[in-house]
Formats: structure tokens, sequence, C-alpha cells
């Protein structure tokens, strides 16, 4: 074991002094891709939690643990087929209780074109230099240009310095952070991460998983006590939701203490932000109460006071606040490494129940199906990064709102108007009757009916009042999925458009036809249009215009006998514009 463990060591410190391999350093890149990081203007180049000014507002212990990169990650595109991560840390590797790959280490994880997140087991070698090695990375089924990647950090550790390295001829290209409004997580050493076993499976990031929402980790073991100076940083960051989970840290206090600080808590945040969905967990509980009676006089007096706190907050008339009973918790007995800190089961029981509780709270509740199970894609980075999009619609919708929004695949995307494809099939129809009525495209190549679900529940609609939504998707999901499917998923769909655009007047188009396919067209589309018959929507065919006496398309209106040319946009467009 010795010699292997020696073997492995000499083959990662070979590749990592390889002429072949180059090296890409995260904080030299011009803009910040710290990911799950706030105050970014002020931490954005480095790899800490909080900023320099908070360091008079917070305990040394806070300031000290701040300096840890619990929850930091960094998002890449790579078509490399062997990627080396190497970094020193400055703290002990390891704790008694916790190993060196959760206290130090890092973990990779592929996303692939149709959005199914990996986990990729690489080699590691725990030294003054940390190095990982992952090997014989096969290409996307899809494209040759790689896959995105999600590197998280160590949970207890402070990285001194980070490189990623790939082969001579192979590419990397970091990820700027992301604009989504982020999930904040304010709590204890459990928050933190312990004891999880690697840096992906502490619960804040299982959960920055299942919501695919940056996850900000504000952890301090042994420190989280609902501390006004933390309380007043987090208020600064303009969340979707806040999590408080402190109450493992308030073992010491007494009944009305607890109440006070959850009160005033909750009180200081809804100031500055009067609908933000927050969440209050319970203390998740001894794995051994039921032996010991002083824990489960803590249990008790900790869930008291969770309830007489949120008797409080209502009787305030502080809404969309939560709290999550140790009855929702149901921390299994097996959940802990010791009398508290929760092992990788317990790290994914507390993920599970978060996640529950957020969606109803944040209105993005997924499906059993795939087309109501919101992801991503990366279908055809060859014509444009899918999530470089989404950020360019963010960034153009803050600067200036628009008036109407037409939502779909490649045949809207590929249409005309902004933001600009590389492609563009009718720029003449858009600019002539879309452009005038104050449309923009919200069309992304190769979407399906979920990933059009991922986009309105990151925002694409948000933030502005629309006096129109037109949603025109679907011909993607016909190769996978049968009619029910597609009719359930656009159901789903347009019920989370109407959340968040209760004003809009939404119209719904039938899925154009296309080559060979008219007979299986024309029968989800009669599925589509029972299924939003309850939700008061009549499905607009337009789709008549495009064929023929025979019942086949014309031709003459299709580039490609899937997306309309000129001509065929020219006859589809008064059906959207009436």
């Amino acid at each position: 074991m010795k010699n292997l463990v020696l073997s492995l060591a000499a083959m990662l410190l070979c590749g990592a002094g390889s002429a072949q391999t180059v090296w890409h350093n995260p904080l030299e890149q011009e803009q910040c891709v710290i990911q799950n990081q706030g105050f970014e203007h002020e931490t954005g180049h480095s790899y800490v939690r909080l900023p320099d000014r908070a360091r008079d507002n917070v305990s040394q212990a806070i300031w000290n643990l701040s300096r840890n990169s619990a929850g930091l990650a960094i998002h890449f595109y790579s078509d490399a087929p062997h990627i080396e991560v190497r970094y020193t840390v400055a703290q002990h590797l390891a704790m008694e209780h916790m190993p060196a790959t959760g206290v130090s280490g890092v973990d990779l994880y592929a996303i692939d074109s149709d959005g199914a997140m990996t986990h990729l087991a690489g080699q590691y070698s725990f030294r003054d230099t940390v190095m990982y090695a992952y090997d014989a990375i096969k290409g996307d089924r899809n494209h040759n240009m790689g896959y995105e990647y999600r590197l998280y950090l160590p949970l207890y550790n402070t990285v001194k310095w980070l490189e990623i390295g790939v082969p001579q001829g192979s590419s990397l290209k970091f990820i700027p952070r992301r604009k989504e409004k982020p999930i904040v997580v304010y709590g204890t050493s459990i928050a933190q991460g312990g004891c999880a076993s690697r840096p992906a499976m502490a619960w804040t990031n299982i959960l920055e998983r299942k919501m695919d929402r940056p996850v900000i980790n504000l952890g301090f073991s042994g420190n989280g006590r609902l501390d006004k100076g933390v309380i007043d940083l987090i208020g600064e960051i303009d969340a979707a939701a806040y999590i408080l989970d402190c109450y493992p840290n308030l073992t010491g206090f007494d009944k009305a203490e607890v109440v006070s600080r959850t009160v005033e808590a909750v009180r200081s945040l809804r100031a500055s932000h009067p609908s933000t969905p927050i969440v209050v967990t319970a203390f998740s509980g001894y794995p051994d109460s039921h032996l010991i009676e002083s824990r489960a006089a803590t249990e008790q007096r900790l869930d008291e006071a969770g309830r007489e706190a949120m008797r409080q907050i209502e009787e305030e008339g502080m809404g969309n606040v939560h709290y999550i009973t140790p009855e929702q918790l149901a921390m299994p007995k097996e959940a802990t490494v010791d009398y508290v800190h929760l092992t990788d089961m317990g790290m994914q029981r507390m993920a599970d129940i978060c996640e529950t509780v957020l969606r109803e709270m944040m209105h993005e509740p997924s499906g059993g199906t795939v087309t109501t199970h919101p992801v991503t894609q990366r279908g055809e980075p060859f014509m444009y990064e899918w999530r470089e999009r989404h950020t360019e619609i963010l960034e153009m919708n803050a600067a200036a709102a628009p008036e109407r929004v037409i939502i779909g695949n490649s045949i809207i995307n590929y249409w005309g108007g902004e933001p600009l494809a590389k492609s563009q099939n009718g720029p003449e129809s858009w600019e002539k009757y879309m452009a005038p009525r104050g449309f923009r495209n919200l069309g992304f190549g190769c979407d399906r009916i979920e990933n059009v679900l991922w986009r309105i529940y990151h925002g694409e609609i948000d933030g502005f009042r629309a006096k129109e939504v037109v949603l025109a998707i679907g011909t993607n999901n016909l190769w996978r999925d049968d009619d029910a499917e597609i009719a359930s998923g656009m159901a789903h769909l347009v019920r989370a458009i109407r959340d968040r655009q209760p004003d809009a007047e939404i119209k719904v188009m039938a899925i154009l036809p296309r080559r060979d396919m008219e007979e299986r067209v024309a029968s989800v589309n009669k599925a589509i249009a029972e299924a939003l018959k309850p939700l008061g929507i009549t499905l607009t065919d337009a789709g008549r215009e495009l064929l023929g006496r025979d019942g086949r398309i014309d031709e003459s209106c299709f580039r490609d006998g899937l997306h309309p040319n000129e001509k065929g946009y020219g006859r589809i467009v008064k059906y959207i514009c009436r």
C-alpha cells in the first residue's frame, strides 16, 4: 500500500512538472470567476468569504474562519482528456473527525450537453502541494467541445494559490461569476461542511447542484450564533432566499435568548428585503438524545424557541418565513460522525429538506417527468454558449425592460432581433413586425421545454412587467418524449410564467410542422391544447400556414425542413402580432 501511494504521488508530481501541461490561474482572470462568493467587488479575486471591512464587525474566530474557502467553486469549459489541479493550503490537511479529502480536498463535476452532472473520481496526493489528476475523460456525445466543469474548493482550509492544468493544445475557459440571485446560508460547523467526506458533499454544495443556483456558504465552525454583525452583512446581499441554520451553536443559550436572536435576525433581513424567503432551520438533534436526558432537554428547548420565534414573527406580519421543524428534518440516527456533525447521509438529508421547502417558497416546483425538471443544456457551443446568452439576457433586461418577449428554441433564436444570434433566418420580418412591438428574443438553440423552465426559474422574465409573453417551444422534445410528457411540461411551464408575469398576456404557439413528422406534430399539439384548457389558454396554431394541400410541409417556407426561412416567418408572424 505504501508503495502504491508513493507511486501515485510521483506520477502526479511528474505530471505537474511536465512541459506538456498548460497551467491556468483563476485569480489572474480579468473578470471574477470565483463562484458562490458574496461581496464580489471586494472579495472576487481571492478565495475568502468576507470582505476586509468585515474584520471590525465580527469576532476574531469568524474572521479567521471566513478565510476558509467553504462553498466556493470555479466553473470552466474544457475539451481536455486530462485535467490536473494543484494548490497549497494554509492549515492542517485533516482533522480527527474529518478526512483530508473534505477538509483540504477539491471535487470536480462534469456537466454534459444535456445538463447531466457527473462526479469525477480523481487521483490525489496530499503533500506540501496538493495534487489532483483526472484521466481518460471521454468526449461529449453531441459535440467535440468538451464539458462544463465545477470545481468545489476545500471546506475547512485556506487556499493560498491554485492552478488548473490541461494538456497543450486543449482548451480551458473560465466561466465568470453567475448573475442569478444566490441562496445565502448563515450557520455553524455543519453548514460550513463538517464532516463531509469531500467538498461537494457539504449540504450547501448539494443544495447548489439540486437548485442549480449559487449558494453562498457563511457557515462558521462553532461561531454561527445569529450575530448582528453577520446578519447585517448578509442583508447587503440581494438574495433569492436566506437560510439561518444557527441553532446547533445556540445550545448554551436559554430559550428567551434564542427567541430574541431569531426574531431580531428575521426582522433585520425583512427591513431591507420585504418579501425574500427566509428559512430558519431547527437543531438537527443528537442521535442518542432518547438515551441521554440532558440532550433531549436541549433539543426540546431549542425547538420550543424556534416555534415561539415563529409565533412572534407571524404576529409582526413578517411573511414568507418558514421554520423547518425537527420532525420535518427527520435526521436519521446514523447521520452523524459524532454527537452532532453530519456524515454524507446527514448532509444529503439536510439538502433534500431545504430543497423541498425552498422550491415551494420560491415557486420553483420540479415535477416527476423530464419535461418538468429544470435543467441546462449545451447542445451547440459551436454556435453560442448557452450560459453566456442567459447572462446577456439578464443584463439586457436589467438595463432596459422589454415590452414583450418571445421564448423558444433555435426557430426563435435564429429569427432575428437581440441578443443577436450567429445565424439569422428571418431578420426582415423580425424588423418589420416584431421589433416595432418591442419584442426581445429569448430563443435558445437546442432548447427543450425543461431548459426553458430552468431559464424562467433563473430570472429571464423577472424584474419587469411585460405586456405579452409568447411561448414557442417543444419541437426538440419530439424525439425523446411522448405526447403526455410534452403536454404536461408545457402546462407546468405556463404556470411558471404566469407566476412571474401575472399581468401579461400569455400566448402559447403550437409546435410548427417539420419534415417527416407532420402527423406526430399534429398529435402532440392536440395533447398540448387539452392540457392548456384548464389554464384558460387557447393554443395558437400558426403551423397551418406552412403546410401544403397534401398535409406535408411547404418546403419553400423552410431553410432545412425545420427552421423557417424569411417566407416562412412572414407567414407565421401574423399569428404572433395579432
